[in-house]
C-alpha cells in the first residue's frame, strides 16, 4: 500500500540520500542512476552479483566486448593472430591506453588479469586447462599457447558477464580472487569515488580524463565506451515506489530495472520513456548446496520437481500477463539457440506436493533443517524466496527463511560451512539470457565440485556432456548434446529453473545513446 500513496502524490522531502555540497547542482554534468543492486564488493571478481558486474564495466575495460547485435570486438585489444594451426595467439593491445594512475596498461597486466579470471570462471577454467604457456612477449603483445585447440577464445575473453575478464594493473591481478581488493585502480572510462560511498546507499564516478576510448562507434561493449557525464551517481534505493516516485519527480535520470506492477504508471508520464533494453530476459533457479544435507542426495532435490510450478513463481513476480514471462523453461533460456523441450514433462505435468512429500520418504529424508537464503530489500529475489520456502514447507522439507539484506545473503552464499556454521541449503538465483546461452558460459550447469558455482555440484555426466559440446564444430552437432544436457539436469538436478521473465528500464525523456542488450549506464548523454 505504501507504493501506491508515493506515486499518488509525490512527497515534498527528496527521496535520495543527501550528497555532499560539493555534488550539488547541474543536470548536465551528472546522471542520477537507480541499479538493480547495490555495489556491495568493488572487486568484480569477488561475485557474479549484476550490480557488482555493471560496477565492473564503469571502472574497468576487457579486452574484447559484445557489440549489439553481440558480435564479438576488440576493446582494449587492437586485434589478434592465430597461428600454428589454433594452437597460438599472439594479442596486441592498442596504443595509449592507460590505468587510471596513469601507468600504461601492459601485456603483463593482461596476463596477470586474465590468470585471475581464469580461477573463477567457468569458461576461463576450461581455457586455464587447455593452455599449456601464457606470456608477455613484449609491453603490448601477448601469447596463449595451446594443448588444445580452443574455438570460443575471443568469446570466453569478450564475456560480458559472470564473470567479465577486465583487465587490472598486474598488482591487483596477482591478489587472489577469493581476497577481495580494497582499492580501485580500474582501465575504464569512469574513476570510483571512495570518499563518497555510502554503503547501501550511494556509489560514485567521475569521469576519467585520461581514457582512450575504442576508435570505433559506440555499440554496447564491442566499441566505444564513453564518460558524456563528468559524474555518475548511483542511488540504491530498496524500495521500488520510492524510486518510482523519485524518477517521475526528476529526481534520478535512470531506473534500470522497473517493478513489474509500477510498468504501467510509468509509461502514462509524459517525461518518461520505458524501455526493454535487454531483450535476453532473466532466467530464476532454485540452486541447492550439494555439500551438505539433505541436499547432497540427488533423490531429494529431485521431489521438488513433483511441486514446483514454474507459473506459479512467475506469477508472483510478474503478474498474470504472459507477453512478460515464460514458463516451460529448461537448462536454457527461450533467448538461446539450444533452447529444447527434452523431459520437460518433469516440470509441467500436474503439480503435487502429494508425490513431492512421497518421493521425500523415498529418498529417506529425516526431517533435516533447510536454510534458505532471503533477501528482504531486492524485490524479485524476496518475493520468490518466500513463495519458494512455503512450497518447500507444504512438499514436506523443514524449510526456513534466513532473512538479511543482499550483501549479507551474497557474503554467507560463499560459505562452504554446514548451514549450523554460517553456510545455508537453498537460495534463489537470478542470471540474465547473455550468461545461460550455452553450456560453455553456464555457471549453474558446471558440475566440478567445490570448483563449481556456488552449491558446488558434482556431476561427471554433465561435465562429459560439457566437454563434448564445446568439441562439437558446429550448432548441427551442438543440439542433439544440448538435449542430452538438459535430460542430465533432471536427473542430476544441480538446480530447478523457476522460469524466464523480462524486465524494462525508465528513463527520462532526452537522454539518449541507449545501447540495447545490456541496461549499462554507459554512452548516455542529454539530447
Amino acid at each position: 500500500m505504501r507504493r501506491r500513496t508515493l506515486l499518488s502524490g509525490l512527497a515534498a522531502a527528496p527521496f535520495l540520500p543527501a550528497a555532499p555540497a560539493v555534488a550539488q547542482g547541474t543536470a548536465a554534468t551528472t546522471l542520477r542512476y537507480m541499479p538493480q543492486a547495490d555495489v556491495t564488493s568493488i572487486d568484480p571478481m569477488s561475485t557474479t552479483s549484476y550490480g557488482v558486474r555493471n560496477h565492473g564495466h564503469m571502472c574497468w575495460d576487457t579486452l574484447y566486448g559484445p557489440d549489439e547485435t553481440f558480435v564479438i570486438r576488440p576493446q582494449l585489444a587492437a586485434g589478434h593472430a592465430v597461428e600454428d594451426d589454433g594452437l597460438r595467439w599472439v594479442f596486441t593491445l592498442r596504443d595509449g591506453i592507460r590505468f587510471h594512475d596513469n601507468e600504461p596498461i601492459r601485456a603483463a597486466d593482461c596476463v596477470a588479469s586474465i590468470q585471475r579470471w581464469w580461477a573463477r570462471d567457468t569458461m576461463g577454467q576450461t581455457l586455464r586447462d587447455r593452455t599449456d604457456e601464457i606470456r608477455a612477449l613484449d609491453d603490448r603483445r601477448f601469447e596463449i599457447r595451446l594443448k588444445q585447440k580452443f574455438g570460443p577464445m575471443l568469446e570466453a575473453l569478450g564475456k560480458p558477464s559472470s564473470y567479465p575478464c577486465f583487465i587490472f594493473p598486474e598488482r591487483f591481478a596477482t591478489v587472489d580472487p577469493a581476497r577481495p581488493f580494497t582499492e580501485v585502480v580500474g582501465s575504464g572510462p569512469y574513476r570510483w569515488v571512495a570518499a563518497e560511498r555510502l554503503s547501501g546507499a550511494r556509489a560514485v564516478y567521475r569521469k576519467f580524463e585520461g581514457y582512450v576510448p575504442n576508435p570505433n562507434p559506440p555499440s554496447l561493449l564491442g566499441g566505444a565506451k564513453l564518460a558524456h557525464f563528468e559524474r555518475m551517481e548511483w542511488n540504491w534505493i530498496p524500495d521500488a515506489g520510492t524510486v518510482a516516485a523519485a524518477l517521475q519527480a526528476g529526481e534520478i535520470d535512470m531506473y534500470e530495472q522497473i517493478a513489474p506492477d509500477l510498468r504501467s504508471v510509468l509509461q502514462r508520464h509524459r517525461d518518461i520513456v520505458v524501455d526493454r533494453i535487454d531483450a535476453g530476459g532473466t532466467v530464476a533457479h532454485l540452486r541447492f548446496n550439494q555439500l551438505h544435507a539433505p541436499f547432497d542426495n540427488p533423490a531429494v532435490r529431485r521431489a521438488l520437481l513433483h511441486s514446483i510450478s514454474q507459473a506459479d513463481f512467475m506469477t508472483a513476480i510478474m503478474g498474470t500477463d504472459r507477453r512478460q514471462w515464460a514458463d516451460q523453461i529448461g537448462a536454457f533460456p527461450t533467448s538461446s539457440v539450444l533452447a529444447n523441450d527434452e523431459g520437460i514433462g518433469v516440470l509441467t505435468a500436474p503439480r503435487s506436493t502429494d508425490r513431492a512429500r512421497a518421493a521425500l520418504r523415498e529418498a529417506g529424508y529425516a526431517n533435516t533443517p533447510v536454510t534458505v537464503l532471503h533477501p528482504t530489500d531486492v524485490t524479485n529475489n524476496n518475493t520468490l524466496t518466500t513463495l519458494l520456502t512455503d512450497t518447500m514447507k507444504r512438499s514436506g522439507l523443514n524449510a526456513e527463511s534466513a532473512t538479511s539484506d543482499w550483501a549479507t545473503v551474497l557474503q554467507r552464499r560463499a560459505n562452504q560451512n554446514p548451514p549450523a556454521q554460517g553456510g545455508w541449503n537453498a537460495v534463489i538465483v537470478l542470471f540474465g539470457g547473455v550468461d545461460l546461452a550455452n553450456p560453455g558460459v553456464h555457471p549453474l550447469l558446471r558440475a566440478n565440485g567445490r570448483a563449481a558455482w556456488f552449491g558446488w555440484p558434482t556431476s561427471p555426466q554433465l561435465e562429459a556432456l560439457r566437454e563434448e559440446w564445446l568439441a562439437a564444430p558446429d550448432l548441427d552437432a551442438q543440439k542433439p548434446i544440448a538435449r542430452r544436457i538438459q535430460a542430465a539436469l533432471w536427473q542430476d538436478t544441480p538446480y530447478i529453473p523457476l522460469g524466464q521473465y523480462y524486465t524494462d528500464a525508465a528513463y527520462r525523456r532526452g537522454l539518449v545513446g541507449i545501447q540495447k542488450g545490456m541496461t549499462l549506464p554507459l554512452n548516455l548523454r542529454r539530447g
